[in-house]
């Protein structure tokens, strides 16, 4: 007898296979369009310096890598970083509301606190923070130049917490003849974002400088049916950030510069605990540094780099109910200081070789408050790499290793090992070896009664496989993964912080750029199996399937794309003992621009075009159907 299946299994279990469908008919139409059109436009690829530490060819990095260029930034003009980074490869995001919320980073099944974020170049590092990333969701967009994406573990090149990628953001920097711009944007839940900038060269001093802000009145963040004791008005937003460079060239060997950024933002959130509960919260965030970039022979360049963060986020819950022992207010704040010396040197070796070398040193100051006692912490941490990358006919090599000590949590040495072969000039076999560490931070180790001085450091080996193909406009890379955790830090039934468990993943990962008869498309499709190898336990809030397809045209003075996203079911916490299931959802974006000249444009957008409810953490609403319209200035 066989068992009935219903129509709604049938939908769910067709949609991957639809995706997959729709992206191998869009190469296969591509290989015949470019049979035809043998005069297609050629175009360069991007240049990254991520992947290595040395500026290379998007298709000659070894790790997986993909750049996000400004001129993607501007077609899209999405309302975050988040919004941008989810249409990326391996990719995931769980977020407790909209716009300001915490969010955290899952990259190819891995920890949220494997993920290491970079501004340019110095590491965004919560020293009292176990995985959400404030500044993926306050940075705002009109300030950054581009976005690399490392996948993969390159602990070797940057450390702890890279163990599952690496997210680099490069603000804007000055260049070419002075100029300026101003905008405006309107859009849903009355939310508004203006701002102005200049940027540009003059003989040998570069500067930019952008001010951007940004409100919303948002939603309630929290589902009042699955918990009734939520406060149902709006959580907003609002923010304040400025980014600032400036550059002096001394001689076409030596160059001085500083740059700094800041965000100042205050929002709402829900806290659950009572439905006239008003809770908010502040994230402040300043980094600042100095660098001398040096060529002291034609074959050494060195930098050395000094920078400062201070990272600020108090919140307040204030109860107008009081509970049966009295007030039921809470307030807590997190409060993190970094000072940071980098030193990294790249030395040619001949004209395909080039090694790299540096040390890292960095003092790290905490202290976590709960409006009646504060606990501050103190640690310091220094490392030192080396790496050499070249090229010797067909093949391609690149080798990091990395030595790192943190304080009393220990000493580590990783290592890298990466090769490709060219088979032809477009098509390359891949195949990458790696070992990484993530160490535990100051306030898992000191935290007054959760905190566990012998915490030791998470270890995971990786492996990769793959194959590319690159031509011109063409980028094509299937990539294989496998990835071994253990001592992996976690929390026993009383809180307290403890080394538990292993766990492994296995995936298969697609990426994809092309021009398809006169379409840009882009493409990607990530299949993984993160689990917890002591429960054979799916990992929480991680989909075993997800991927994105984009597709814009540019015609004369119009602009038009859109993307299709989509995430596979995945579980969450919904008690203590019980988890939930959060469905898989498909989300539609569309956005357009008109230049009326070459100084004025006016753009839009349509976010979740569908209006789908979906959930990436229990209990937490998403943004519904969004429309937001604007105006740029250039000057």
């Amino acid at each position: 007898m066989h068992s009935p299946v219903s129509k709604t299994y049938c939908f769910k279990a067709i949609k991957p296979v639809l995706l997959v469908s729709m992206l191998a008919s869009c190469f296969a139409t591509s290989a015949i369009a470019e049979e035809i059109a043998g005069t297609e436009e050629k175009t360069l690829q991007p240049v990254v310096v991520t992947a290595s530490r040395v500026e290379q060819l998007q298709k000659d990095a070894i790790p997986s890598t993909t750049v996000i260029t400004s001129k993607m930034i501007e077609n899209n003009k999405l309302s975050d970083v988040p919004s941008l980074l989810r249409s990326e490869a391996g990719i995931e995001f769980s977020r407790t509301g909209g716009q300001g919320n915490a969010v955290s980073v899952f990259m190819r099944g891995t920890e949220s606190r494997h993920v290491l974020v970079l501004l340019d170049g110095i590491p965004i590092q919560d020293a009292v923070s176990t995985g959400t990333v404030d500044f993926l969701s306050q940075v705002q967009l009109d300030q950054i130049d581009r976005i690399e994406v490392v996948r993969g573990n390159v602990s070797a090149i940057y450390g702890s917490g890279a163990m599952g990628g690496v997210i680099q953001i490069f603000t804007k920097q000055g260049s070419g003849k002075p100029s300026g711009n101003v905008f405006a944007e309107y859009g849903t839940h009355n939310t508004v974002k203006f701002g102005a900038g200049v940027s540009g060269q003059h003989d040998d001093t570069r500067f930019a400088l952008s001010v951007t802000r940004y409100k919303t009145n948002g939603f309630s963040s929290m589902n009042p049916d699955k918990n009734s004791l939520v406060n149902p008005d709006d959580d907003g937003d609002r923010n304040v950030s400025l980014n600032a460079s400036v550059s002096q060239r001394l001689n076409k060997d030596h160059e001085i510069g500083a740059r700094f950024y800041m965000y100042n933002a205050r929002f709402d959130f829900d806290s659950g605990s009572g439905p006239e509960d008003n809770a908010f919260g502040k994230s402040k965030q300043k980094t600042a540094s100095i660098f001398s970039k040096n060529r002291w022979t034609k074959d050494w360049l060195s930098t050395v780099t000094l920078s400062y963060t201070d990272m600020d986020r108090p919140t307040q819950v204030v109860n107008t109910v009081p509970g049966m022992w009295g007030s039921n207010d809470y307030k807590s704040r997190y409060q993190n200081q970094a000072t940071r010396i980098q030193w990294e040197n790249q030395i040619s070796l001949s004209e395909n070789w080039t090694l790299t070398a540096g040390v890292d040193g960095t003092n790290e100051r905490g202290k976590v408050g709960d409006g009646y006692s504060t606990h501050s912490y103190d640690g310091d941490k220094y490392s030192a790499f080396a790496g050499l990358i070249g090229k010797m006919g067909n093949h391609n090599l690149q080798a990091n290793v990395r030595y790192d000590h943190v304080d009393d949590a220990g000493a580590d040495t990783t290592g890298y090992l990466g090769y490709g072969y060219d088979l032809t000039s477009n098509w390359k076999l891949l195949a990458s070896a790696s070992t990484s560490f993530l160490a535990p931070n100051l306030y898992q180790r000191y935290v007054p009664i959760y905190g566990n001085k012998d915490l030791k450091s998470e270890h995971s080996t990786n492996y990769e496989g793959g194959i590319q193909y690159a031509n011109n406009k063409d980028l094509l890379r299937l990539t294989v993964f496998q990835w071994h955790t253990r001592d992996l830090i976690s929390t026993d039934a009383n809180w307290n912080y403890i080394n538990i468990g292993k766990a492994k993943s296995t995936g298969v990962e697609l990426n994809a750029a092309t021009n398809l008869v006169g379409l840009d498309v882009r493409a990607n499709l990530t299949w993984q199996d993160p689990k917890n190898r002591e429960t054979d336990k799916q990992l929480l809030k991680r989909a075993k399937f997800f991927g994105s397809l984009n597709i814009s045209k540019t015609m004369g003075a119009w602009y038009f794309g859109g993307d299709i996203q989509y995430n596979g079911s995945r579980d969450d916490y919904k008690s203590v003992v019980d988890t939930y299931n959060l469905n898989s959802y498909w989300l539609v974006n569309l956005n357009a621009r008109y230049n009326i000249n070459k100084n004025v444009s006016l753009y839009a957008r349509i976010e979740n075009l569908l209006n789908k409810d979906y959930e990436t953490t229990y209990g937490y609403e998403q943004p519904g159907r969004g429309a937001y319209v604007g105006v740029n200035f250039k000057m």
